[in-house]
């Protein structure tokens, strides 16, 4: 906090805008307080802009946070007086949430919905697109219990929070105990969702860093609720390393536990699935078949693996199953289509967030470093860059043939670290692959193979592997210590998340991410986007500048 010396490092807008300056000496403990309530828009060299949003303020007030608490941070760290209209929305924000509130009811097969203040009887009365649903009239209303997530997902697009007190079924008993101890961020995390006793509590998401242990946490989230559990996971990998997992830290036998994949549809009272088998469909006009794997088990508790991919059909599904236990787990909130909101509304508010440079001090991730490197052109493939739209012209910049000669010196600069080498376009990565003598996963590549190489990896007998962005989620390479990303989706932070990530596994060495990036390119307008992320996690993000000369040295 700031003493009676100090001008703080924050200018809050009226605009709504929030202004830190990165270079003040309480920048970190701002930044962390900042980061409960507001959301990282812009994150240049010497000044941050963050915003407040509805879910920003939402998930605070899930966490315990009232406007009391967020005006009095932004006092104590402002530069100047706060504008009247901020400390205005702010108030407004927060009071709808607990004004609408879904509680059991009397009628067998319903819930009410009652509205505590007039503005909120007059939210339901004004949002049609909730009125099919609703039966009664006055300030309490019955919500069939199948439109229990339909009806909140609809107000929370109306700008109204549902605050969901409705019972929990408890799904069929399941025996089972942990092998481990988890750590005490990772218990922190399962009681934040389950353990606190509030009414609300029972559902929720946690945001942790890639190699932080998430599985952990539903891990300890199955033993703790003892209750048959469906998994939802991004791939078939993933699915055989959750098994991996739970046959490695509980006292759980194989046949309890099941697979439901593209290759295996078996249910077991601890079913590991992927989303991909769950929204195959024959045609775009058909139902989804295997929605029934949801529908007709007895389940206590599901488990959303990285829910920021959680894909759209999904969320339809998703909403019937509100009786139901439910863990979100990832390491960013921030969905590319921009739907946080049916997240918050389906699966749960964020319940715990953990920063990653808080972890990286504490010895449970790695400390990484974190490089941007501008590799340049030649002329003629700068005129070539300049042809067509802009789509192509990225792809072109992404594929800049100097980005191999630069991964080449990487590797020779860096002969003790596991590397991966990461890009979006397949032609390319076949390129890099050839030229290293280095294998090649990408979407291709079977499942049984995928395995063998990352065994390979594992234990040592390759150093060097080349990855498509089906290596984005969920893999465990534990002594990855290095990652050079030669291209990417567009500005995704997402997926900038994703990749650092599989280097973070604590190890006895420094981490090292690196991006190549083409020279004055669209390439460094993306690389700009992706960089907040970093930025927001307390990352020191270094630009080097190669030019041709140096470059046509290492040839």
């Amino acid at each position: 906090m700031l003493d009676s010396t100090q001008s703080g490092p924050l200018i809050v807008q009226s605009d709504g805008s929030i202004l830190l300056e990165t270079r003040h000496p309480l920048f970190h403990e701002t930044r962390q307080q900042l980061s409960r309530f507001a959301e990282l828009e812009k994150s240049p060299e010497y000044i941050h802009t963050y915003r407040l949003s509805p879910i920003s303020l939402w998930n605070a007030a899930a966490a315990g946070m009232d406007w009391r608490d967020i005006v009095r941070v932004l006092k104590s760290y402002s530069r100047y007086e706060l504008p009247p209209n901020i400390l205005q929305d702010i108030q407004l924000i927060l009071s709808k949430w607990g004004q609408l509130v879904l509680s059991a009811s009397s009628e067998e097969g319903y819930l009410c919905l009652e509205a505590l203040t007039p503005e909120a009887q007059a939210a339901l009365n004004s949002c049609r697109a909730v009125q099919k649903y609703l039966e009664g009239s006055g300030a309490r209303y019955l919500v069939h219990w199948a439109d229990r997530g339909t009806v909140k997902a609809q107000l929370i697009r109306h700008g109204w929070p549902v605050t969901d007190q409705a019972p929990l079924t408890d799904g069929a008993p399941l025996q089972v105990n942990a092998r481990f101890t988890p750590r005490p961020y990772q218990t922190e995390a399962t009681e934040a969702v389950f353990g606190l006793g509030r009414s609300e509590t029972g559902f929720g998401v946690v945001v942790l860093p890639c190699g932080s242990g998430k599985t952990m946490v539903g891990l300890d989230a199955l033993c703790r609720l003892k209750t048959h559990t469906l998994i939802l996971t991004p791939n078939v990998a993933a699915v055989h390393q959750w098994i991996d997992e739970i046959l490695s830290k509980t006292d759980l036998s194989p046949d309890m536990i099941g697979e439901y994949t593209g290759d295996l549809k078996r249910v077991r009272p601890v079913t590991v699935a992927t989303y991909q088998v769950l929204t195959w469909r024959p045609d775009k006009d058909a139902d989804f078949p295997h929605f029934a794997l949801f529908r007709e088990y007895p389940w206590g508790l599901l488990i959303y693996d990285e829910v920021h991919l959680l894909p759209a059909p999904v969320f339809r599904v998703v909403a019937e199953l509100q009786s139901v236990r439910r863990l979100g787990l990832t390491a960013t909130l921030v969905r590319e289509d921009g739907n946080e909101d049916y997240v918050f509304s389906l699966v749960g508010p964020k319940r715990y967030d953990k920063p990653w440079k808080d972890l990286e001090q504490l010895g449970w991730i790695a400390q990484a470093i974190c490089r941007e490197i501008r590799v340049p052109a030649t002329p003629e493939y700068r005129r070539l860059m300049t042809v067509g739209d802009s789509i192509r012209q990225f792809r072109l910049a992404s594929e800049n043939p100097i980005k191999i000669q630069v991964v080449k010196e990487l590797i020779v600069n860096h002969p003790e670290d596991f590397i991966l080498v990461i890009g979006q376009y397949v032609s390319q990565l076949e390129t890099i692959a050839r030229v290293l003598g280095a294998p090649l996963i990408t979407g291709k590549t079977p499942n049984p193979q995928r395995e063998i190489i990352y065994k390979d990896f594992r234990e040592g007998r390759i150093r060097i592997l080349v990855v498509s962005k089906v290596a984005n989620f969920a893999i465990d390479l534990p002594d990855a210590s290095m990652a050079i990303q030669v291209s990417g989706t567009f500005g995704s932070r997402q997926e900038e998340a994703q990749r650092l990530g599989r280097i973070l596994r604590p190890k006895q060495r420094n981490a090292y991410f690196y991006t190549l990036v083409t020279s004055y390119s669209s390439e460094e307008t993306y690389a700009q986007q992706r960089q907040r992320f970093l930025t927001e996690q307390g990352y020191s993000y270094f630009i080097e500048v190669w030019d041709i000369d140096e470059v046509r040295l290492l040839e």
